[in-house]
């Protein structure tokens, strides 16, 4: 399919917190830090551009296992963040999904990720993009859940 356009397009792509229940009911979130800029070095929630051919949701299972490693673990769409600044190489509007993962996982650093690893959640690094946004109101959602 080809595509001609008058008008520029935003890219989209799908981002990922992903939250593990630590003992002691500590929370974790998973973070990678980034091989390649923008960027580079810093920590950010795993993710990346949807294809032409995928949903948004086959996208954020993909981008989580090619990042992490990580795959079959439920996930659910938060919102959209299209700040239009929120990305510095060009307009892209990302749609969040969250969900949690098994104690038992264990992500290992795939494709643009240098490094991988679960930060407690009230010690997290400096991030890259608009991550910090996506992450408060995903633990806003992930608390109300687990209050229920």
């Amino acid at each position: 399919m080809s595509y001609t356009y008058n008008y520029p397009r935003p890219a989209v792509t799908a981002d990922i917190v992903v939250f593990k229940m630590n003992p002691g009911e500590r929370l974790s979130i998973l973070l990678i830090q980034r091989k390649h800029e923008p960027f580079k070095g810093m920590w950010a929630l795993p993710g990346g551009f949807l294809d032409m051919e995928e949903t948004l949701e086959e996208c954020a299972a993909r981008e989580l296992e090619e990042e992490t490693g990580i795959k079959k673990i439920n996930l659910y769409q938060l919102e959209a963040f299209s700040q239009p600044d929120r990305d510095p190489r060009h307009r892209t509007v990302t749609v969040a999904f969250w969900g949690f993962a098994d104690q038992k996982v264990k992500p290992i650093a795939q494709s643009d990720a240098r490094d991988v690893k679960w930060f407690d959640i009230s010690k997290l690094p400096d991030l890259a993009f608009d991550h910090e946004k996506i992450i408060k109101k995903a633990l806003k959602r992930a608390l109300e859940i687990i209050a229920e």
